[in-house]
């Protein structure tokens, strides 16, 4: 039985992953209240959740970063729990001690624990106090730029600038010539003061071409930390992750068990309660490992570590949050089978991923054994150009990985999109690349050549051809067509794929 029985959830965010905490409620049979900006007024959250509420216009500072007026829907609404999701105000412990102070149940870590990881100098200091093996590096503040230079020669070039308070590649410079450190430093700062409003900035050695690899834990309130194991997401762009798989395709069994021990061992070090991500670079040369943050919230590639495990993280946390001791064990988790995560981002690969916000004139999700789509999307819904551009997730099962890699291209193809640009084309080519097929890739591996290869953004006189003699002949019917059939906003459409 829970210790404090949750009845009404709030989902204090936007797009797929409200709709995936949105199910988890219902499928437990609580009630959800959605909360929305203006520019979200006809969402897919807004539908599915039993009460919507609009807080206020479409900037987030001004809607979803709202906290107190997301504290005050609750209790308008008669709310007892608030679910952050991911992003937003989901790491936020300011947040999270006024809603517990409102007297609702935080359905996330402890404030101290998101105290403790949130700041990447602190969670250093801490991970190498409790043994937890991290870059060489610093674990203060640097704001001397001899300090900083005589350091950086003593670990060594390349160097890692990056923001104390950052993530999501805001605040961080790699550098490679000394004498680019101390521009690179400034940049550093400016950027993590406009991003955080802290320009706090540390060094750490550069792990040349490392994996990015991490480990979804779970813990509740009665003392018992597991891991679920681990995922690889060294696909990146801009330092954001674009594909996940699990398991990581290198990574040896021994250095599996003492990476996932580790990681047990660092959520134990903050008191941690609830689904959190301890993240590492992983140096396939080397086989070492290091600590590198650790995400106090649900991320947003859960859903192959569910498909792997059987466990549904979303109703997880919802049941720990209650109270619930966890109902199974270390030895009960196993891994079956492989999975993959394709984002389907609002952008355009082959123009350097520029942004794609618009309406969505058509959308049909691929569907069939063992494939899941996690969307946020319908046909006719917008995509804001205020948010995040990523518009679902492409989740596919395997018996392994070539499997797993098979149905995911068969999945891609049917997949459809109209009206905007997305990422669905650059995957359908990244699923062919020799090298993401062998498993040989690291964190820089979307390399401008390769982007090129993957999208065809460079020159390429047979498209280029190709694209000109379909553009005269859908001109020619256009022209043909009478205006009264609609043809004109049917030559509008872009379909997302090649």
């Amino acid at each position: 039985m829970s210790d404090t029985p949750i009845k009404k959830v709030l989902v204090a965010n936007r797009g797929e992953i409200a709709v995936r905490v949105i199910r988890g409620c219902h499928e437990l049979g609580i009630a959800t209240v959605a909360v929305f900006s203006e520019a979200d007024r006809n969402a897919l959250h807004v539908r599915s959740a039993g009460q919507a509420v609009c807080i206020g216009p479409a900037p987030s500072a001004q809607s979803y970063l709202r906290g107190d007026r997301i504290i005050e829907v609750a209790r308008q609404t008669g709310a007892d729990a608030i679910h952050p999701g991911y992003g937003f105000l989901s790491e936020n412990a300011g947040f999270a001690r006024q809603v517990i102070a409102a007297g609702l149940t935080w359905i996330g870590p402890p404030p101290s624990s998101i105290d403790a990881m949130g700041s990447k100098t602190a969670s250093r200091q801490l991970m190498q106090a409790a043994g937890v093996p991290v870059v060489p590096g610093t674990t203060e503040r640097i704001d001397d730029i001899a300090e900083l230079q005589r350091i950086a020669d003593d670990i060594g070039y390349p160097v890692m600038l990056k923001a104390a308070a950052g993530g999501g590649g805001k605040g961080m410079r790699e550098v490679k010539d000394p004498a680019d450190l101390a521009a690179s430093f400034r940049a550093a700062q400016g950027e993590a003061r406009s991003s955080f409003g802290d320009d706090a900035v540390y060094i750490e050695k550069r792990v040349v071409n490392p994996r990015h690899v991490e480990v979804q834990v779970l813990a509740d309130a009665h003392g018992t930390t597991l891991h679920l194991f681990e995922r690889d997401c060294s696909i990146q762009r801009r330092n954001q992750k674009v594909v996940e798989e699990t398991p990581c395709p290198v990574l040896p069994d021994a250095t599996r068990q003492a990476m996932t021990a580790v990681a047990v061992k660092a959520a134990e070090a903050v008191g941690y309660v609830g689904a959190g991500t301890v993240e590492f670079l992983y140096d396939a040369a080397s086989d070492d490992f290091y600590f590198l943050e650790m995400n106090t919230r649900l991320q947003v590639e859960h859903p192959i570590t569910e498909l792997v495990t059987g466990v549904d993280l979303v109703q997880a946390q919802l049941r720990i949050a209650a109270g619930e001791p966890l109902w199974f064990s270390q030895a009960d988790l196993v891994q079956h089978g492989h999975a993959i995560e394709c984002r389907v981002y609002a952008e355009d690969a082959s123009q350097n991923w520029a942004p794609s916000p618009g309406r969505i004139t058509g959308y049909r999700e691929p569907s069939g054994p063992w494939v899941r789509v996690d969307g946020g999307v319908y046909p006719g819904a917008e995509v804001p150009l205020y948010y995040d551009p990523m518009v679902a997730k492409l989740v596919v099962w395997g018996r392994d990985r070539d499997d797993a890699i098979r149905r995911t291209a068969r999945a891609l193809r049917e997949y459809r999109v109209r009206g905007i640009r997305t990422s669905i084309p650059f995957f359908r080519e990244l699923l062919r690349d020799p090298d993401f097929l062998s498993g040989d890739y690291h964190t820089g591996f979307l390399s401008p050549d390769r982007m090129e290869r993957l999208t065809g953004s460079g020159s390429n006189d047979d498209v280029a051809i190709l694209a000109a003699a379909i553009a005269a002949l859908e001109a020619d019917h256009a022209t043909a067509r009478p205006a009264a059939d609609g043809g004109g906003e049917r030559n509008r459409w872009r379909w997302s794929f090649r």
